[in-house]
């Protein structure tokens, strides 16, 4: 490989759509893990619980639970606002099983790419307060228990 160097190692994708893939992929995934960790803390600040931690098996599963369940409210909130032409050219790339967070990032990277104002769109599903949400009070109150509200 060419570029191996210090900035681009030997394991990183050699054409550019697979590095621009790998790259919005790692920025999904380091906001998305800002987003549920820093809820995660502030539910237990919240309560007066102790703060996670990253060797506790329940906090794992609670942290595992809040990725399924953000990246599955973003998909469903972004996909709802998309134009028949986007649709179209997105195919199958939205149908993902929830519960699968590496298809579910697939389907956030093919939003990205589809939409020039995705990050404002995530920062406002993100900053949304839970009684706004359209879809009643499950819904709502599982946003409130993603963004770490009471």
């Amino acid at each position: 490989m060419p570029f191996v160097n210090r900035h681009h190692g030997g394991d990183e994708p050699f054409d550019l759509s697979a590095r621009i893939d790998a790259e919005l992929r790692s920025r999904i995934e380091d906001a998305v893990d800002f987003v549920c960790l820093d809820a995660m803390v502030h539910a237990r600040e919240a309560t007066g619980a102790r703060p996670p931690a990253a060797d506790d098996p329940r906090d794992r599963e609670e942290y595992l639970a809040r990725v399924v369940a953000f990246l599955e409210l973003l998909r469903v909130e972004l996909a709802g606002q998309l134009t028949p032409e986007q649709r179209r050219r997105l195919g199958n790339a939205l149908s993902t099983d929830a519960r699968n967070v590496d298809a579910a990032l697939r389907a956030q990277v093919a939003l990205a790419k589809e939409l020039p104002d995705y990050w404002q769109r995530f920062d406002a599903i993100r900053k949304r307060p839970g009684d706004a949400a359209p879809s009643g009070g499950e819904s709502r109150r599982l946003l409130d228990w993603l963004l770490g509200r009471r």
